[in-house]
């Protein structure tokens, strides 16, 4: 098949996204795919005609991509690189190589990627790609809309309240610790833990320069799961344990600051709870094709708690889905046929 595969972005989550994107340009390369590695934003800027051809070019389109940092990306001088003053998500030739693949592999993360954005502009085209439609898509990336049809489905969630920018909460009303979330973040970008009831201005401050709504939401004590759903059924939950703080930034994508194992020691009982939850999750949302769910596990009584849903989990070295495939014995190129297929098959039930 010919397949772009779309990364990048001007979301924090930049440096994952093309991290992501080059495994996956690589695994299907090996496949024996013809396939094209493009940034979203700074497209293919040639004077050269773009036709079909360049999909059988003898190009390395990932030869430039570097490991994640362990800090999101400045993305202040990224427009800069575009000619036209970056007026549009799309860069240069973008849309024309699109067009002409069979399908999209969607290797983006965060906003303007992961929100239903692209995927609107993509129907509207006749465009496929993989991953879950425009509407599930920005369901599941906004954190505040997703907790209330968490809450609807009776699937648990962590109690919290939804501010804008420019309100400030009754700290005095809260329990500490506490954690505060941009609505529409990924990566643990714009997530912060509160302790004092003192620092909670300043952590909402910040988490403002991320997007214009946040929540506070309950601190849960325990243990950190995520499940992988392909095709509205579960794969083997794993286990997330940072050594020093909380699941964030730094911690998902620098080797060896996490602990992480799959399947989970957890009882046949609580693995099903969990994967149950996940799928129930998935359905909630209306999710289709694949997605990999977050949880928490509070200690004190072992009651599960989802978090938020991923619409485009993490491709990179350290990312769980690859993890978890593993698990059921699927390699990452298998994966990464399998996600195709599955999201192939959403065009032909339409």
């Amino acid at each position: 098949m010919k397949i772009v595969v779309l990364a990048g972005g001007t979301s924090p989550e930049r440096d994952v996204s093309l991290s992501s994107g080059s495994k996956i340009y690589y695994a299907l390369k090996a496949r024996g795919h013809q396939v094209i590695l493009l940034d979203v934003y700074l497209g293919l800027d040639t004077d050269v005609p773009v036709t079909e051809a360049l999909f059988e070019a003898c190009v390395d389109w990932a030869k430039d991509i570097q490991a994640v940092s362990e800090s999101h990306p400045d993305l202040s001088r990224l427009k800069e690189q575009r000619k036209d003053g970056g007026r549009s998500m799309f860069g240069p030739n973008v849309l024309t190589l699109c067009e002409m693949a069979d399908i999209v592999f969607l290797g983006l993360h965060g906003a303007n990627g992961e929100d239903g954005r692209i995927q609107a502009a993509f129907d509207l085209m006749g465009i496929r790609y993989t991953g879950t439609g425009y509407l599930s898509s920005a369901l599941a990336m906004d954190k505040s809309l997703s907790k209330q049809l968490f809450a609807a489905a009776g699937i648990p969630t962590p109690k919290g309240i939804s501010l804008k920018n420019g309100q400030s909460a009754d700290s005095a009303s809260l329990s500490y610790p506490c954690m505060v979330k941009t609505v529409c973040g990924g990566s643990s970008v714009g997530t912060y833990r509160v302790d004092r009831p003192e620092d909670l201005a300043d952590v909402l401050a910040d988490a403002y320069t991320f997007g214009e709504d946040v929540i506070v939401e309950q601190f849960i004590t325990g243990r950190e799961f995520s499940v992988g759903v392909i095709d509205g059924k579960a794969l083997p939950v794993i286990e997330i344990a940072p050594l020093q703080g909380f699941y964030d930034y730094k911690n998902k994508y620098q080797p060896g600051s996490t602990i992480e194992t799959c399947p989970a020691e957890l009882s046949d009982e609580l693995t099903r709870q969990l994967q149950g939850y996940a799928e129930q999750v998935f359905e909630a949302l209306k999710l289709t094709s694949y997605a990999r769910i977050d949880f928490m596990m509070d200690s004190a009584d072992q009651s599960f708690y989802c978090l938020e849903a991923n619409t485009l989990p993490g491709m990179t070295p350290t990312s769980l889905l690859p993890q978890e495939a593993a698990a059921i014995g699927m390699t990452f190129e298998d994966l990464c046929e399998e996600l195709i297929e599955v999201s192939l098959a959403r065009y032909e039930r339409t």
